[in-house]
């Protein structure tokens, strides 16, 4: 049976990729596929208005002064960045500087990046596997529900899964001729991967030096060498903007948000780093939407119980766990069929990259007790999906032997029954699918396990039942999912409950409307400043002006602090002082400067909301 998953020449297989010529029916059928994604993706985009308000005003920021596009500032004017790198910005900010700032220019390049996803993860599973394995591993994702979700919105997570699988596509490049150039390539993407979303981008790296260092078809030593570079590459494409940063002089540049030394590395290894992996400092959530919360708490936006069940439970499960039980399934049964095959068999080493990256990116999903969202997923759904792929593609190549059948008819069952489980779970939303594709599912596993006839039409019939039992769950979660608007900083899966999908935090968005139509008629360097960033996103927004969030994210950036404050309103720099918010965090001047202000100004309601001016 090892030839099942071994790199021979059987009719579409991974032998027969780099010398016989794909089907006529490749072609249109990867246009197809692209173009449904961006269909998908681009379906009622601008529904959700800027999506994440905060990183919205940072690209309005960016349109408006180059210094902020550069360091990733909330504020045109530079008082502090957001709180995390800025390559995603940089991306978006470029769209929205050619075509002008809107909801569709902010969300576009997410879109964008989503079909660049799908296409790159076809290339890169066709390489290994065939066509037909790698067109599956694209449509997985591309309908996988937090896919749907987070490249229809404007976190980094969009850019970040595009390098990861460039990183990928890269290695398995690096892989065939062990090619030095590729690998540092690759290198380079998780570099870049640092700069759009820090540590999260190294998780990759496991899978990727591994499948190198045994497949790779050089020597040991060379084996080592090529590694060595592809971890300098990493250093420099990650670290030449850390050395810009600190070598830029303090105080002719923004604040780092976040990080309690203005600094970009203590902000990688702290609150973005080992702070949301083991709870530390700023990486605990203490204070969320609707009340106080944990990140070990049942609070869906933050992850729920750490363990090793957090996958499958009740925040990232419906996100991205439909085809895990599968992906488990066909890992096991790919790694144990290719055990002794040529250490260069290039299918064990596309599942050791992928399914490498699988399994280290869920353990440490599943075990951080720092800040966690469900979205973060979007970055391990291209594992599960070509693994999937891989795997069930190789196994039914081998359905003549009984090994392979019941393998492919457990991925099978698994699929359906997990897709019940999930489904129920929102019982009110189409009721009747989950026992469609539980029947559906454990119907073709018992035909696959019993052996498939070898009529082509019927074989044909079955392989088609097999790929609805196994993805009828998540596309149709993954096309409502895109059918909804979201707002927010925590944007969520799944069927409306009423209004957006979506957690956020800051001023309302009918208080910052009113204050806006006040701020957007001021001259000053910054129309207003106010307690926190998300306020003060939400108030840019509004107004298409520049407004200070003192404390950053969550009140607790000394940036800027009552004697900078003071010196901006003795030069004449801000008008207004808008009360609400979030702020006052450890560390922070919110509550100073608010205080200083209720004592030295005078105030009057805008709205609902508290406004003083500063020019008086």
């Amino acid at each position: 049976m090892t030839t099942a998953l071994a790199s021979r020449a059987e009719p579409g297989h991974a032998g027969e990729t780099a010398t016989k010529p794909p089907g006529r029916w490749v072609r249109p059928a990867v246009f197809g596929l692209l173009a449904a994604t961006a269909l998908l993706y681009f379906w009622n985009l601008t529904a959700s208005g800027y999506g994440n308000s905060f990183y919205a005003a940072a690209v309005q920021s960016g349109t408006q002064d180059w210094k902020a596009w550069l360091f990733g500032s909330l504020d045109a004017g530079n008082v502090l960045t957001v709180d995390k790198p800025p390559a995603a910005l940089w991306v978006t900010t470029a769209f929205a500087r050619i075509f002008g700032f809107s909801s569709f220019t902010v969300l576009a390049p997410q879109a964008l990046m989503g079909v660049a996803s799908v296409g790159l993860l076809y290339l890169t599973v066709k390489r290994t596997s065939g066509p037909v394995a790698g067109l599956f591993a694209g449509a997985a994702l591309a309908v996988t529900p937090v896919a749907a979700l987070m490249f229809k919105f404007n976190n980094p997570d969009a850019l970040l899964t595009l390098l990861l699988i460039a990183g990928g596509y890269c290695t398995i490049r690096a892989i065939e001729k062990a090619s030095p150039r590729w690998l540092a390539l690759a290198g380079v993407a998780i570099g870049f991967g640092f700069l759009t979303k820090m540590m999260q981008a190294f998780l990759v790296l496991p899978a990727f030096g591994l499948a190198y260092l045994i497949a790779a078809p050089t020597s040991l030593g060379k084996r080592l060498l090529h590694l060595f570079g592809a971890v300098v590459a990493v250093v420099v494409s990650a670290g030449w903007f850390i050395a810009l940063v600190d070598l830029w002089p303090t105080d002719s540049r923004p604040y780092i948000g976040g990080s309690d030394g203005d600094s970009l590395l203590e902000l990688a290894l702290g609150y973005n780093g080992l702070g949301r992996i083991f709870g530390m400092g700023g990486g605990v959530m203490v204070g969320g939407p609707g009340g106080s919360v944990s990140s070990g708490g049942g609070n869906v936006g933050f992850g729920g119980e750490s363990g090793l069940t957090r996958m499958f439970g009740a925040s990232f499960g419906s996100e991205v766990s439909w085809l895990l039980p599968a992906a488990l399934i066909g890992l096991v049964a790919g790694l144990w069929f290719t055990r002794r095959a040529a250490g260069t068999d290039r299918t064990r080493a596309a599942l050791i990259v992928w399914g490498g990256w699988m399994l280290v990116t869920s353990l440490v999903f599943s075990f951080m007790s720092g800040i966690v969202h469900p979205y973060y997923a979007v970055a391990l759904a291209p594992s599960i999906a070509a693994v999937v792929a891989i795997s069930g593609t190789s196994l039914w190549r081998g359905r003549a032997h009984f090994a392979p059948r019941m393998f492919l008819s457990l991925m099978i069952a698994a699929s359906a029954v997990w897709a019940y489980i999930l489904l129920d779970r929102d019982a009110d939303w189409l009721p009747a699918l989950r026992w469609i594709i539980v029947c559906l599912g454990l119907l073709t596993a018992t035909v696959v396990l019993v052996g498939v006839p070898p009529l082509r039409k019927l074989v044909a019939v079955v392989a088609t039942v097999s790929v609805l039992a196994i993805g009828l769950g998540t596309t149709a979660y993954g096309i409502e999912t895109a059918s909804q608007s979201h707002s927010g900083s925590i944007p969520i899966s799944g069927p409306s409950t009423g209004g957006e999908r979506g957690m956020g935090m800051g001023m309302e968005e009918g208080s910052s409307a009113e204050i806006g139509a006040v701020l957007a008629a001021t001259t000053t360097k910054w129309a207003a400043a106010t307690s926190s960033s998300q306020s003060a996103a939400n108030l840019e927004l509004a107004s298409g002006k520049s407004v200070i969030g003192i404390g950053g994210w969550s009140g607790g950036d000394p940036a800027p602090t009552l004697a900078e404050f003071q010196q901006y309103v003795a030069n004449g720099d801000i008008t207004y002082y808008v009360e609400g918010g979030r702020g006052g965090g450890p560390g922070g001047g919110s509550n100073e400067i608010s205080e200083w202000v209720a004592e030295n100004f005078p105030a009057t309601t805008v709205g609902e909301q508290t406004v003083y001016h500063l020019l008086s």
